[in-house]
């Protein structure tokens, strides 16, 4: 099926050009669409739009420093990265964070660990279990 669109979420923001630039840096997505009301960001299989809450919402909600967790919403984003390490410390100057590495967890070749936006949306980022286990340039047979 070539020719469907990518998979994608949409994730609605009270502050769109700081959410945009943590997923942008953090995720390396490229920016396509960057209007007033919404930024979409890309990687090669996957779309994010991030969209302006309407300003009634917006001004009900209050972001901290550091974020409070949005433990009570129905869905958690995740995404692949090199270095669950380097994630956290670009989480952390990009405004969100990642747990520590105590929390980080393994299953189906992958290892992973939660975190959170600058709004405090929870994500979850994941990589290659073998990571930091084999040599540079080496390969499983």
């Amino acid at each position: 099926m070539p020719n469907l669109p990518k998979s994608g979420a949409v994730l609605f923001a009270k502050e769109l050009p700081r959410l945009a630039t943590f997923y942008e840096r953090l995720l390396s997505m490229t920016i396509v669409v960057a209007e007033k009301d919404h930024i979409v960001l890309e990687s090669d299989v996957f779309q994010l739009v991030l969209h302006s809450l309407p300003k009634q919402v917006a001004k009900s909600i209050t972001i901290t420093s550091p974020p409070t967790r949005r433990t009570d919403v129905p869905v958690k984003l995740f995404f692949p990265v090199p270095s669950i390490a380097d994630a956290r410390i670009k989480a952390a100057a990009l405004g969100g964070r990642l747990n520590p590495e105590s929390k980080e967890w393994e299953a189906r070749g992958f290892r992973a660990c939660d975190g959170n936006d600058p709004e405090g949306n929870i994500v979850q980022f994941r990589e290659n279990a073998q990571v930091g286990k084999m040599p540079p340039n080496c390969f499983p047979e």
